[in-house]
């Protein structure tokens, strides 16, 4: 079996069995994981009241039970293959500056088998939550008890663009030198 280790922060991760990098890098446009767990100031999203993008057009809300269901709903399915790239837009932070990155991610055939699985969220100041989630292709966990940053914009609660880059990251092998440069001016 072989083994592909990455780093999340200071702790390292291990994606196993054969394959894992090519399920790993296919899955890039649907999973986030990686980079800090506290974004950097170009990061962080503070909360508005402006009105989402999504269907329902609420704002979500930013405290307490409602909103950690509001962060694990909106998690879930920007990893669900059955999302629409448009949707995935709306439902990653900056989500505008990546839409051409997460349509040819979208086109991967593995991808269309790769889910998140949230079991935790914790919100740890406003606009910000720290998610824990495991990642599964073809209903086997790719990467298991991921830590990952949601944050607060425009009145949705998204996929924080540490952890999408920080995945991209993980794609390229390690290397930032061939990221988009949406990854490399956002953090």
């Amino acid at each position: 079996m072989r083994t592909h280790q990455f780093s999340y922060g200071s702790r390292p991760r291990l994606a196993t069995g054969v394959g894992a990098a090519v399920s790993l890098c296919a899955v890039a446009g649907l999973a986030a994981c990686g980079g800090s767990s506290t974004p950097s100031s170009t990061h962080s999203a503070s909360p508005k009241a402006t009105p989402s993008t999504s269907a329902s057009a609420s704002v979500a809300p930013t405290t307490g039970a409602a909103a950690v269901a509001a962060v694990k709903t909106n998690w879930q399915e920007f990893f669900n293959p059955a999302t629409a790239t448009t949707r995935r837009a709306v439902l990653l932070q900056n989500g505008a500056m990546f839409k051409s990155v997460l349509a040819a991610q979208a086109k991967n055939p593995i991808a269309s088998s790769a889910q998140a699985k949230v079991s935790r969220v914790t919100l740890v100041k406003p606009g910000q939550a720290t998610v824990v989630y495991t990642l599964n292709v073809n209903g086997k966990p790719v990467l298991t008890n991921q830590t990952g940053v949601a944050v607060y914009q425009d009145g949705t609660w998204k996929v924080g663009t540490v952890s999408f880059c920080g995945l991209l990251t993980l794609e390229n092998g390690g290397k930032t030198t061939n990221l988009p440069p949406q990854c490399k001016t956002s953090g």
